[in-house]
């Protein structure tokens, strides 16, 4: 796993990640959650198919997550289990620059997630997630609010 690589494989991957991915949150509407909402996380990286055996080698650095190949000729790395995405961003976090932030409020929405005991507990973890669009370059910026 990541702990067993070296610092520069960790900031490799880092730097991957700063370049060719992203770090995202969504609460998907799902009524079949407590408060309606599904919290889904996600590290993302992507690269051209043409590129596929490097890329699984180098994503394989981490131990986590599964790739895909897309119709658009793009493969992706996606890191998508909330065990994993801790354990991914503990370790890569110190070598991160342009997504540094995103990151470090995807650690906090974690701890947060973890924390809910109620309603409004579950309305500050949207809050959190709501203020993730502000870094990264979502076009929706939809409130997210619970019904009382």
């Amino acid at each position: 796993m990541l702990g067993s690589i070296s610092s520069i494989k960790k900031a490799y991957l880092a730097g991957f990640l700063d370049a060719d991915g992203s770090i995202y949150v969504r609460a998907k509407p799902n009524l079949t959650y407590k408060y309606g909402y599904q919290i889904a996380l996600y590290i993302v990286f992507f690269q051209s198919v043409k590129d596929k055996d490097k890329f699984i080698k180098i994503c394989g650095l981490s131990g986590v997550g599964k790739t895909r190949e897309r119709k658009d000729g793009i493969v992706e790395f996606i890191i998508n289990k909330i065990d994993e995405v801790k354990q991914f961003l503990k370790i890569i976090t110190p070598f991160l620059i342009l997504k540094k932030e995103q990151a470090e409020l995807m650690i906090k929405i974690i701890k947060r997630k973890e924390k809910i005991s109620s309603k409004k507990d579950f309305q500050k973890l949207l809050d959190l997630i709501d203020g993730y669009r502000d870094l990264n370059y979502s076009k929706k910026r939809i409130k997210r609010t619970l019904t009382p």
